[in-house]
């Protein structure tokens, strides 16, 4: 059997591509807390799902490299880095300041095993971004995606910025990256750490209103070299499949056409579905697979990562529908019988009905959308190119070690995986996500890059542009000062005579 990674071929976006797939079994142990609606346990269930429909042995499996302090001090404040290493459930209450200050404690909580969490799902999104500047066509890491965490400060269940990282890693190999997000939440923390250069581009799809983060008006459109290379494309309740394609593919065409991106980091957060606990869309599987495919379609390497997804039973049902998407193969309705079967009765099909909820976009207003966006990438008028002073270092995972074993069948017997079912529980107070103390609206929140005012500052590890608005300003990174840096995952020689972090069905 080809275990190379190469997928099957699928009509006419049938090329074959080179997939690897990061997963840490240990991830799902994970806990937020009593009542939390994030559940990393999701990322276990999905992992489940793609064993039994037989799509691991469609491309390369691997066991994330945990980031190390100097990974994520890339572009997380050395400060904010100690204190996740360092605070813990019963710690907490000597370091009240420090919670408040970083905004760690209710939708962001201290959870036993907090910062290994943070290490090993921002390992997964920097060591895909690794693989595809060493040739794979697509990585994944449902792990990841998370996209609110900022440079000082957790946000929104997001703790560390892997998306950030993984973006900083492809800027090594490439002049420009295009990141997309399909959360039902807007990517401010991405869009913030890019908004102020031309060589990252972000579009975010989301609802805006009264809603959770408050940011992403389609009037936020960058700042300075970043002008115009922010996008937002702000949407209302019930969005079904055909309207948010209305949009997506004619922008997304357009944005491939002017920004020419090297590579593509697509947010697949999957709160946006029908049906989520905390979201008001109305999109199926199929439609929001369907943003995969049309980015899989332009064959420029591409890093799929997680997010929000808060019924977990879609997110698992979505996110392995979408494995197979990128694999280029067409996975069965029909559930194959497997240890988390029960949560997907009474159905025990992989694709739910959207409901009938009401569409609250308007054609006109759909229309206007697209055709301001449009217009705002009509001012661009070529890709920006970038001159390397030096080459980027290469950057290497690990070889495997061919002499450990594994218990868990699905993996490889010469992996070094195991399965830890026991983790200790932390009960928790959380906040609602979607509930604001007052409504943000344009007047107290990013606004109009026009009005921004910026200066030069310097981060911990990184350079930093700070933008005002109405009196507050927000921090962007100077990716010209970071692009070219030391290697971002231990090479073999640093870890040579420690387990594997890697491993190949």
């Amino acid at each position: 059997m080809d275990t190379g990674g190469n997928s099957l071929p699928s009509g006419a976006d049938g090329v074959k591509r080179k997939v690897c797939y990061f997963y840490d079994p240990e991830v799902g142990n994970y806990y937020y807390g009593q009542g939390h609606p994030m559940k990393p346990h999701r990322i276990r269930m999905t992992h489940a799902l793609l064993a039994h429909y037989g799509l691991l042995q469609h491309m390369q499996v691997h066991k994330p490299f945990p980031a190390r302090d100097k990974d994520l001090c890339r572009f997380h404040a050395d400060d904010y880095v100690n204190f996740l290493r360092s605070i813990t459930p019963e710690t907490q209450q000597d370091l009240l300041r420090q919670l408040k200050r970083f905004n760690v404690g209710e939708d962001c909580p201290v959870f036993d095993g907090l910062y290994s969490f943070c290490q090993t799902y921002a390992g997964g999104s920097v060591g895909g971004a690794v693989k595809l500047n060493h040739g794979h066509d697509i990585a994944i890491n449902w792990a990841g995606g998370l996209h609110h965490a900022k440079k000082c400060e957790a946000s929104g269940f997001c703790y560390v910025n892997d998306i950030v990282l993984a973006i900083l890693e492809l800027l090594k190999q490439h002049e420009r990256v295009l990141y997309v997000d399909i959360d039902i939440h807007h990517g401010d923390g991405v869009e913030e750490a890019f908004y102020t250069t031309d060589r990252v581009m972000t579009v975010s799809f989301h609802k805006f209103g009264d809603y959770f983060p408050g940011t992403g008006d389609i009037d936020d459109i960058g700042y300075g070299k970043g002008k115009y290379y922010s996008l937002n494309v702000p949407l209302d309740d019930g969005i079904d499949d055909e309207s948010y394609h209305f949009l997506f593919e004619p922008i997304m065409k357009k944005v491939m056409e002017v920004f020419k991106p090297g590579a593509v980091v697509l947010q697949c957060g999957a709160d946006s579905l029908s049906g989520d606990r905390l979201g008001c869309f109305n999109l199926s599987i199929r439609g929001h697979a369907q943003c995969v495919k049309y980015m899989r379609s332009f064959n420029v390497p591409l890093l799929l990562l997680g997010g929000g997804g808060y019924t977990i039973r879609n997110v698992a049902r979505c996110w392995c529908y979408e494995t197979g998407v990128a694999l280029g193969v067409e996975i069965e309705d029909r559930m194959p019988q497997h240890e988390y079967y029960e949560y997907f009765g009474p159905e025990y099909t992989l694709h739910v009905a959207p409901s009938n909820m009401e569409n609250k976009n308007s054609q006109l207003s759909l229309e206007n959308i697209k055709s301001k966006l449009l217009d705002y990438l009509c001012k661009l008028q070529h890709a920006p190119s970038v001159q390397f002073q030096e080459r980027p270092p290469e950057t290497e995972l690990p070889e495997a070690d061919e002499d450990q074993e594994d218990p868990d069948e699905r993996y490889d017997p010469d992996s070094d995986m195991d399965i830890d079912d026991e983790r200790k529980t932390l009960p928790s107070r959380v906040k609602r996500e979607l509930v604001e103390t007052e409504p943000k609206d344009q007047e107290i929140q990013k606004g109009s890059a026009e009005n921004a005012k910026g200066y030069d500052t310097t981060g911990d590890d990184a350079t930093f542009t700070k933008f005002f608005v109405n009196n507050q300003y927000f921090q962007a990174l100077d990716v010209g000062s970071v692009s070219i840096d030391e290697p971002s995952v231990k090479t073999e020689q640093e870890t040579m005579n420690k387990p594997t972090d890697q491993m190949q069905l």
